[in-house]
């Protein structure tokens, strides 16, 4: 459990792809919004159309590739996925040049990039599972989350002055390239992957589609934690566009105060991500995911006392660093948990299962809060999300139980 453990060469190369790939997305970061905006002259309908219905029809699109998945080698299907979203992001830049770029085409390839993505999360579960021994689970996670809270941090910024100097597509261009940087480092990760399991049936049955929340459901561990999530990253995603419309034109914040409320305080989630597995070691799993779990829902709350000038900007940017401090240490072992919890053959399906519900849940809460600040004003709409944040401790699991063994059929499935 030192520091410096090592796990191996074939993580390296993974991680390593990992990295790639998620300083592109951040370079690339509101990048189809503001092409939309500032290439095709999109009206705000449009945008939001953009921002939500690609993600949700991206979600389901792939509820059938998690069943699909579940039964292939993880690693082809990683390289595919990546390949998938560089193909489908360099199509932008491409038109663009040829002066034939759309808003279909934009809200086309977000719908591919979303349900790519959702497969590839859910593949890259089951393969990690295969690199790296179940007691060292967490020290993987705690790598990818403080590399992920790195590249929020320096991506945004980096991405600003390459639109700046190169133009508007140049970030989706970086993101499209970090994908294919990707697909080798996963490439090179060579040696052997274990077979997947055998099919029962020949063909896939469209009972197979709900096998995912099947699993979740029917586990009295992983459902709570799945309502959990869900609710939270819905209502704290849901309250970030009217905490937008709130700081950059009632309260007169400038583009650049409002960036660096959200960016500095990710340090937060570096830090976070780092303590993870020293407080799992002292106080156990369960309690440091359900001691963060709770600490995290306390912050938003704060969000609705904002007022104008450096002590409004100074209150976003605390609420922000605890924040993201609790969820840099959830995050992590969250997803250990969630792993070492599900049985090896049916992690792609709860994978997809979780992440489809997710985004789901985050794109009707985004669109509903959009009307409750509408009706009630964004002060207000922003105090009842926090209020809400604030029962969802309630949902985290309150027992653990025994590892399932590699071929555990799910509690209650036939």
């Amino acid at each position: 459990m030192r520091s410096g453990l090592r796990l191996g060469r074939r993580f390296g190369w993974l991680w390593g792809a990992y990295g790639a790939s998620a300083l592109g997305t951040w370079l690339a970061f509101g990048s189809f919004e503001l092409i939309a905006i500032r290439v095709l002259r999109s009206g705000p309908a449009e945008v939001a159309v953009l921002s939500s219905v690609g993600a949700a029809v991206g979600a389901a699109v792939a509820v059938p590739l998690g069943p699909w998945v579940e039964f292939r080698r993880k690693r082809p299907v990683l390289v595919a996925m990546d390949l998938v979203r560089f193909a489908a992001l360099l199509t932008i830049p491409a038109a663009f040049a040829l002066g034939a770029l759309t808003f279909v085409q934009l809200l086309v390839v977000s719908v591919v990039v979303a349900a790519a993505d959702i497969t590839f999360r859910a593949a890259s579960g089951a393969y990690l599972k295969t690199l790296v021994p179940a007691e060292h689970l967490l020290v993987a996670g705690a790598r990818f989350e403080s590399t992920a809270w790195t590249t929020t941090i320096i991506g945004p910024p980096l991405g600003g002055a390459a639109i700046g100097l190169l133009g508007p597509v140049a970030t989706v261009v970086a993101d499209g390239v970090s994908y294919l940087l990707s697909a080798l480092g996963i490439r090179a990760t060579g040696g052997h992957e274990p077979p997947p399991e055998h099919r029962e049936a020949a063909r896939m049955r469209a009972s197979d589609l709900l096998d995912g929340w099947r699993y979740i459901l029917a586990d009295r561990t992983l459902r709570p934690l799945f309502f959990n999530t869900a609710v939270f990253n819905g209502l704290v995603m849901a309250a970030q566009p009217l905490l937008a419309v709130l700081m950059l034109g009632r309260l007169g914040f400038t583009p650049w105060q409002y960036g660096l409320a959200f960016a500095a305080p990710s340090i937060g989630g570096l830090l976070g991500s780092r303590l993870a597995r020293p407080l799992v070691t002292r106080f156990g799993q369960h309690q440091v995911l359900v001691g963060s779990g709770a600490l995290r829902a306390l912050w938003p709350l704060g969000l609705a006392f904002l007022g104008p000038g450096t002590g409004g900007l100074l209150l976003v940017m605390g609420v922000e660093l605890g924040l993201i401090f609790c969820c840099g240490v959830f995050n992590p072992v969250y997803s250990t948990y969630r792993l070492e919890r599900t049985a090896n053959d049916r992690v792609a399906r709860t994978l997809t299962a979780w992440a489809v519900t997710t985004k789901g849940s985050t794109a009707l809460l985004t669109a509903l809060w959009g009307v409750l600040g509408a009706l009630l004003g964004p002060r207000t709409a922003i105090a009842l999300a926090g209020v809400l944040l604030l029962a969802t401790p309630l949902l985290l699991p309150r027992h653990t139980r025994a590892n399932p063994t590699t071929t555990e059929a799910a509690p209650g499935h036939v």
